[in-house]
């Protein structure tokens, strides 16, 4: 589920590197293509942002040489080019600087990178502009909360990293004991209007009615800052929501929430990138797979608080 209507504009910014550092200093070292010393200079890969809450686990990611000897030559030369758009915390914000890409996407893009053996330069960029930059060779790929659709299927190949659908903000300690839609029969929720949240609280309403049993009241508001308020003063029981938007303001303790999933309402997220380039498509799904394997990828996911989100392997076009 993706609620986003971003339209931010188009600015290019490259994330942060460090320079070359002993591996005993947590900065991995590879050779282009798992080459040994005499076979070509070493790439010095990026370091994570400080601010990244993953940033010690991606910059421990060492390179896979089988998967490194793999990827396509113009990446080992000038590095994965990954495009993201900035906005939706906790999958896409900026760092303290006010420019460097963090949250859940570029953590894992950095990590790919770095299994991988390679450079990698995220860009913010609109995200409606995405697509076509891939299509036309400006980016490699997407990584942007893009969620996997056989409509998106037509123009780019999707390797699925996440599985993720709509979520319930309640107070902490769940006082109401909102466990699922079905609690929310006779109770009050609030939402973002003309949304897929106020969509699914609709429906939520419908199935309490068609029960027999009292319907939602649904308090609809232009921004989630005024319906989270609905909850932290008490007069809603819940407020629906992304999953991912529910999990990072639950982050905060000052909010005083707790987030819920929504079952049945999860869907796939895809890396998306150009059809064509096959290799790629390979290189990123075996590094994301050996992310998963090696149990980096879940503690990144951890580390952002979307443990939920979790995919237990990496999927090819597995929107439907």
């Amino acid at each position: 589920m993706n609620l986003r209507t971003i339209t931010i504009g188009a600015l290019l910014l490259a994330a942060t590197a460090c320079g070359a550092q002993p591996l005993d200093d947590g900065a991995a070292e590879a050779r282009p293509g798992g080459q040994d010393p005499a076979g070509g200079p070493t790439v010095a890969l990026d370091q994570a942002p400080a601010d990244d809450k993953a940033a010690a686990i991606i910059n421990a990611v060492t390179p896979d040489q089988d998967l490194a000897a793999k990827v396509p030559a113009d990446v080992k030369a000038d590095g994965l080019k990954v495009t993201t758009s900035v906005g939706y915390p906790p999958m896409e914000l900026f760092a303290g600087d006010k420019k460097t890409p963090i949250g859940l996407d570029p953590a894992l893009a950095r990590a790919i990178a770095r299994k991988l053996g390679v450079k990698v330069v995220i860009s913010h960029e609109d995200f409606n502009a995405q697509i076509p930059g891939v299509i036309t060779g400006r980016y490699d790929m997407i990584m942007s909360s893009m969620s996997d659709t056989p409509e998106r299927q037509a123009k780019v190949t999707f390797v699925d990293y996440v599985r993720a659908g709509a979520g319930m903000l309640v107070k902490a300690g769940n006082p109401d004991g909102v466990r699922g839609p079905g609690d929310l029969c006779g109770k009050t929720v609030s939402v973002v209007d003309n949304g897929t949240s106020l969509e699914l609280a609709e429906t939520y309403d419908g199935d309490c009615e068609k029960a027999g049993r009292a319907g939602v009241d649904i308090l609809k508001f232009p921004g989630d800052q005024e319906a989270l308020l609905q909850v932290k003063n008490g007069r809603a029981t819940a407020n629906i929501t992304d999953y991912v938007v529910a999990a990072y303001k639950a982050a905060d303790p000052a909010l005083g929430v707790e987030a819920l999933a929504i079952d049945g309402t999860e869907s796939p997220w895809g890396i998306g990138m150009n059809p064509e380039n096959t290799e790629l498509v390979a290189s990123v799904r075996g590094a994301l797979d050996a992310l998963i394997r090696s149990g980096e990828y879940g503690a990144i996911l951890k580390a952002w608080s979307l443990e939920k989100l979790a995919v237990q392997s990496a999927v090819v076009n597995g929107g439907k």
